[in-house]
């Protein structure tokens, strides 16, 4: 019963934690989806070329979002005409670091990690990217069984708008131009895709996550994470185990510190560090739903197969230039203010309010449906 009572615990610590950043990534997507045109993301993000997938991975780096706010974003990216490649490099280099994380970093781990840590985030996101582009065939224009016309991230198809207004007439009369919308307009609208649809979209995977991490966190030690030390092993298992949590770049931080007191190497830390905010569950169900199966696995491999190699690479140069000195291995773990405290408390607030409105909603139409059926059938 203790177990289930600390399980219970630390799922609200976590759905706490991420409030604020969920509900920034939730806006982030909403006004990229109402304010952005399509025709810029399109030239930037629209296409498998590799300065579209670098501009993608470089402007995700210094984003404040974490594995979780980054869901409604890249979410909103693709719907907003993003290439599927562009897309995956974005969900790869916004959550592994960011300038809130790299100030902690730099703090809490020494200067080497605050360096590598936004490097190996633009590099592995770039990689990524490319993957998605050479291996994945529906990228290619193949059919693999997915059918475009339901994927709902062909949504952002519209048909052909007429080229003439109703009213105008063979006399040369002006076409009628649609009245820009006001600023309180656009923000209405930002606002109800982010918490409707969006949300909508994501909710039952953010919950699955939520209660895999607290899970994770309640009953894996620390010590069966720290036994490896260092080695390929230590760094499979620190990817493996990072894969699925559900943490952000700051967060993984003191997290990192507490490895490193306890002799993990350096590499196998960064591996963490990467592959631990890089994905979770409920980005990999997204990305399953949005772009199909194969885009997961290559997704995966890529952040596994990155983080191990620049792991190594990071092993590689403190020995070879000791460069130990720039690693900091006391742990100094911080906790919020009571302000700050009090911040996350309403936003997770709002974000359940959100979250329990649509549980509401989708229940009143269920039960609309049945009335339905069973007065027509009646």
């Amino acid at each position: 019963m203790s177990e289930i009572f600390l399980l219970g615990q630390n799922f609200l610590a976590l759905f706490i934690e991420s409030a604020p950043w969920l509900l920034l990534g939730l806006l982030v997507a909403g006004v990229m989806h109402e304010l952005v045109p399509v025709s810029f993301l399109e030239k930037h993000m629209g296409n498998e070329s590799f300065s579209s997938i670098s501009k993608a991975a470089i402007i995700g780096a210094p984003l404040p979002l974490c594995s979780c706010g980054v869901i409604p974003a890249a979410l909103g990216l693709r719907r907003s005409g993003a290439s599927k490649p562009s897309t995956i490099s974005f969900l790869v280099s916004t959550p592994e670091t960011g300038v809130d994380s790299v100030s902690v970093s730099y703090a809490l781990l020494g200067p080497l990690y605050a360096i590598m840590r936004p490097i190996t985030a633009v590099l592995s996101a770039i990689y990524a990217g490319v993957m998605v582009r050479l291996f994945d065939s529906e990228v290619k224009g193949v059919s693999t069984g997915h059918s475009t016309e339901s994927s709902c991230c062909a949504s952002h198809t519209k048909a052909p708008e007429p080229t003439t207004s109703c009213c105008a007439s063979d006399k040369g009369h002006q076409h009628q131009v649609a009245p820009t919308p006001s600023v309180s307009t656009k923000l209405s609208r930002v606002v109800s895709f982010a918490s409707g649809k969006l949300l909508e979209d994501i909710v039952v995977w953010l919950l699955i996550g939520l209660g895999l991490a607290a899970a994770i966190k309640t009953w894996v030690p620390t010590d069966f994470l720290t036994q490896w030390g260092d080695g390929l092993l230590a760094m499979v298992v620190m990817a493996v185990i990072g894969i699925p949590m559900y943490i952000c770049a700051t967060a993984s931080t003191p997290l990192a510190v507490g490895f490193l007191a306890a002799g993990l190497s350096p590499g196998a830390v960064l591996v963490f560090l990467m592959a631990g905010p890089a994905t979770n569950v409920s980005t990999m169900g997204m990305i399953k739903q949005e772009m199909g199966s194969r885009t997961l696995m290559l997704y995966l491999f890529s952040v596994m197969s990155a983080s191990i190699g620049f792991g190594y690479g990071l092993n590689y140069m403190v020995n070879a230039f000791s460069l130990s000195h720039l690693i900091n291995t006391q742990s100094h773990l911080h906790e919020h203010g009571g302000n700050v405290q009090a911040l996350y408390a309403v936003c997770a607030i709002v974000l359940a309010a959100l979250m329990l409105r649509l549980g509401w909603k989708k229940w009143r139409q269920a039960r609309e449906h049945k009335h339905a059926q069973s007065a027509c059938c009646g």
